[in-house]
């Protein structure tokens, strides 16, 4: 998410060869996409034809996104309301496998005392990554979400959470509460699985409700919407 400049930079190129014809919902869909194919996950066929929203949507977007302390009940919940069952929500969450968490997001499960559903060595690393218990919101401290593998797509995130060493709440929730634990373990002995319920949970997301047709608009600017021609 840190890189939306780039949105811009496909956004312009795309506008000198075919003026308002691809949406900027089309180009964040088919970068995440592309991103994965990129990061050694799989290939998916994605349709296109979304339009772009007049309005924005921030306060929805807070909400409809689970929090990662949220239990594993409501984080379920979340995704089955938009047609996401338990076995695809298990597989969005390997997303985790990628990038990094700031310390300012997992330093209550360190301080005052570690999480005891935490691997000691583990809780003894991030603890060296995140030394203290109030880090200053605007440092770059953290720590890696999957050390061994940390720019790829795989199920290692799954393997780490079974040796109790998921870096968020909800990663470890993943691996003890009854109707996750078992997809987690199917997911971690096997990654063309992973990978084939990932595609189908990501496809599932892109195709949520979408504006279609003559709904909306097709910006001219992802930043912004279109001025009315006065």
């Amino acid at each position: 998410m840190r890189n939306f400049e780039y949105v811009r930079t496909i956004k312009e190129a795309l506008e000198k060869e075919c003026p308002m014809t691809v949406s900027c919902a089309d180009i964040v869909a088919l970068s995440a996409r592309d991103g994965i194919v990129m990061l050694g996950g799989p290939r998916i066929d994605m349709k296109t034809g979304r339009r772009d929203s007049q309005e924005s949507y921030l306060t929805e977007v807070e909400t409809a996104i689970p929090n990662h302390n949220e239990s594993m009940s409501s984080v379920l919940s979340t995704f089955q309301s938009i047609g996401i069952d338990t076995e695809g929500t298990v597989a969005l969450l390997g997303a985790h496998s990628l990038g990094r968490v700031h310390c300012v997001n997992l330093v209550h499960r360190l301080y005052p005392t570690v999480d005891p559903t935490l691997d000691p060595d583990y809780a003894k690393y991030l603890k060296g990554r995140c030394p203290t218990p109030d880090p200053y919101p605007k440092a770059v401290l953290y720590a890696r979400k999957d050390r061994d593998t940390p720019m790829i797509l795989d199920n290692f995130y799954y393997k780490h959470l079974l040796e109790h060493k998921g870096l968020l709440s909800v990663d470890q929730a993943l691996a003890s509460d009854p109707l996750t634990s078992p997809f987690v373990e199917k997911m971690a002995a096997d990654n063309g699985y992973f990978h084939d319920q990932f595609a189908r949970a990501i496809l599932l997301l892109s195709e949520n409700n979408p504006l279609t047709g003559d709904q909306g608009e097709i910006r001219k600017d992802c930043r912004y919407v279109n001025q009315l021609d006065s």
